[in-house]
């Protein structure tokens, strides 16, 4: 069998999404996830799914090993060491890189109860300044960080319901009281429900977007008068120095995506 001449790196619902996307184009493809987690979300796909973390030195190697011809990385945007990796590895190949960007809805949310951050050590500092009770809803990936930094603090924590989040969650001392394993996205009013059945004081929250439920995340906390700490995406601002071709292209939402697909299948 041909290898696929594209090859995508994202365990995300917009991965899946665009896999779906040339599933119906008829264009041959692989995906890279991280986890078998990552693997689960992209049941139903066609394209070969490789599961496992590669640096940028084994994504070289199996890129071309493959015979790859364009990357696509529509990897999380809060996945910067992974996107750094997927553009070295491009530079090194030659290879042209197209980066999703998934649409953000930062801009559009403006109120007093809004705290917008850069980072984590921010995140904490303001938390830990508004209440006891401190929800995350960033995912588990620094958790431990949280922790650390909220001593003294009841930290509660939304994270995924997968055997290897769950051992994180209580490696960090968390007790079955502060860990909540559910998989979202979750509506609005689901989100109101369960910020006053865990009786959150304060929420962190990513700018996820749409697909991760930001403004469902964000309006509860408004309507219910809690403080919500937004830590803002990273600056992805590769200047593609080094890789030829087409270089580094970025597809601003779907429909942008769709029209690179177009031009692909021609």
């Amino acid at each position: 069998m041909k290898p696929p001449l594209i090859h995508i790196f994202g365990g995300t619902s917009d991965a899946r999404q665009i896999c779906v996307m040339m599933d119906t184009a008829g264009i041959d493809y692989g995906l890279s996830v991280a986890t078998p987690t990552g693997a689960q979300q992209a049941i139903g796909i066609r394209g070969e799914i490789v599961i496992g973390r590669m640096e940028s030195e084994g994504m070289v190697e199996y890129l071309q090993k493959r015979g790859t011809r364009v990357v696509i990385d529509a990897s999380h945007p809060y996945a910067e060491q992974l996107s750094h990796n997927i553009v070295n590895a491009c530079q090194t190949l030659g290879l042209p890189l197209i980066r999703y960007i998934r649409p953000s809805d930062i801009d559009a949310v403006k109120h007093p109860l809004i705290y917008k951050v850069a980072n984590v050590e921010q995140a904490c500092e303001v938390a830990a300044s508004l209440g006891s009770r401190i929800l995350l809803t960033t995912g588990s990936k620094q958790l431990a960080d949280y922790v650390s930094r909220l001593k003294g603090k009841t930290v509660l924590a939304r994270v995924l319901p997968t055997a290897e989040v769950l051992a994180m969650c209580e490696s960090c001392g968390l007790s079955v009281d502060q860990i909540f394993a559910l998989k979202g996205p979750f509506s609005a009013d689901f989100n109101r429900a369960f910020y006053q059945f865990c009786q959150a004081e304060v929420v962190i929250t990513k700018e996820s977007g749409e697909q991760g439920g930001f403004k469902e995340k964000v309006e509860p906390c408004l309507s219910l008068g809690l403080p919500c700490i937004v830590i803002c995406r990273p600056d992805h601002s590769f200047s593609g120095d080094g890789v030829t071709g087409e270089g580094i292209k970025q597809a601003h939402g779907m429909e942008e995506m769709a029209q690179f697909l177009a031009d692909f299948s021609r």
